[in-house]
């Protein structure tokens, strides 16, 4: 497999990967503005762009684009995270051309059609009120929101009601002009490609995008940490915990990352293995460990029974504390190999390859290499580990509970125990 990289001259990036074997492809664009780029004011509109992107272009209407893409048996998509935007489009060999001049069309040509915005907004608010009818969703906007306070990584990314029904078309645009520049766009596609081509085609389509004015660079994330508590006649009381982590530069990120695999990332995990397989008090339990530019968390989610949440939450805690102690040399292993597997089988699909790329490239500026990430991987020691769940004793936390969470220990009950 061969990575090549090219550059234009306004600053659009472009990166691929030919998958031998493969008769199709998966091509899409990165753009480096998520919801921790927004102002407060603007909560909520890198989402909205994301919906508006399928709405109509200046050359195709909304049933065009649907039809083109599924004309040929493709399938095209969108998201927006705290860090980016994304739109790509996953199509055979012969339609990859097709598929980035669809993507090409809605981020050049976006007609932000007046009535479009209106039916979109209502589509929004409906996915807004799903979502706090998923607690298990919702719970993790406020665990973010009580590690970050009053700070842009720590805002729902679907922004709240009363800001979606107040954005304009001006909005939309302003945020377009201001963060949509080719310096702030990498081009990234992986599969049956052929690099040339696709440089070529990005040239017609993007080489005319004039450089913007570099946008601030977001809000340093300052973790505050805290709890936030709602109750709620549920079924369960939906349980997260987070703890301050390295960000993803910090080489301290894999033995992050093997901690939260062996305490919670699997069937073997402590955590599954106690709390589930032994005790029975809960269908659902997971650790894991994310990372942005400048932070970290480790986080761990269950949800139980308003009688049991107690004793969840307090051996919880105790399985954190013996993990500094006792973590084994087989449970490291087993991690590292859990990530590493997870690594590779991920990276037969060309949609997953395309965003790697693409995250690299915006992490790195240079694409590591698959032996160099498990390189990493395995240089992390049972010690580290051990040193490492040491230090969540010490980190900052957070808590966010839903349901009948009642009994509920307190954030500063359980870090009492943690240090006990």
């Amino acid at each position: 497999m061969t990575i090549e990289l090219h550059t234009l001259p306004n600053g659009f990036r472009i990166v691929t990967e030919n998958m031998p074997g493969l008769k199709s492809a998966s091509v899409g664009v990165w753009i480096m503005a998520g919801g921790r780029h927004e102002r407060l004011e603007q909560n909520g509109i890198a989402h909205f762009l994301e919906h508006m992107a399928f709405k109509g272009t200046k050359t195709r209407t909304a049933l065009q684009i649907a039809e083109e893409i599924e004309d040929v048996g493709g399938y095209i998509n969108a998201y927006t995270s705290r860090d980016v935007t994304a739109y790509y489009a996953r199509v055979l060999e012969e339609d990859v051309p097709l598929g980035l001049d669809i993507i090409a069309d809605i981020l050049t040509n976006p007609l932000f059609d007046p009535a479009e915005i209106e039916v979109e907004r209502g589509v929004i608010l409906q996915e807004i009120g799903q979502t706090y009818d998923t607690p298990d969703d919702i719970v993790f906007d406020w665990l973010q929101e009580a590690a970050y306070p009053d700070q842009p990584l720590g805002r729902t990314i679907l922004g709240p009601p009363e800001r979606v029904s107040a954005f304009t078309r001006a909005d939309l645009a302003g945020f377009v002009s201001e963060h949509y520049g080719p310096g702030q766009m990498i081009l990234a596609a992986a599969g049956a490609i052929d690099h040339d081509a696709i440089v070529r085609q990005a040239e017609r389509l993007f080489g005319h995008l004039s450089p913007v004015i570099a946008p601030a660079a977001p809000v340093p994330a300052r973790f505050g940490g805290g709890e936030r508590r709602e109750i709620k006649a549920l079924e369960q009381v939906h349980f997260t915990l987070a703890f301050e982590a390295p960000d993803y530069r910090d080489p301290a990120i894999f033995t992050a990352q093997v901690y939260s695999t062996a305490l919670g990332g699997g069937m073997s995990s402590r955590l599954f293995q106690e709390i589930r397989e032994n005790r029975g008090l809960c269908y659902s339990i997971f650790a894991q460990t994310g990372a942005y530019d400048d932070a970290g968390l480790t986080t761990i989610y269950a949800g139980t029974s308003g009688e049991q949440i107690e004793e969840l939450a307090l051996i919880t805690i105790d399985e954190m504390r013996r993990a500094a102690d006792d973590m084994s040399e087989a449970e490291v292993a087993r991690a590292r190999a859990q990530m590493k597997a997870g690594l590779l089988m991920g990276l037969e699909s060309p949609s997953s390859r395309a965003e790697r790329l693409a995250r690299m490239l915006q992490i790195w500026n240079r694409i590591p290499s698959i032996e160099e990430t498990i390189a990493k991987i395995d240089a992390v020691a049972t010690r580290d580990v051990r040193d490492f769940a040491g230090q969540t004793a010490t980190a900052g936390a957070a808590l966010a509970v839903y349901g009948p969470a009642e009994k509920t220990p307190t954030l500063s009950a359980l870090r009492e125990r943690l240090v006990a």
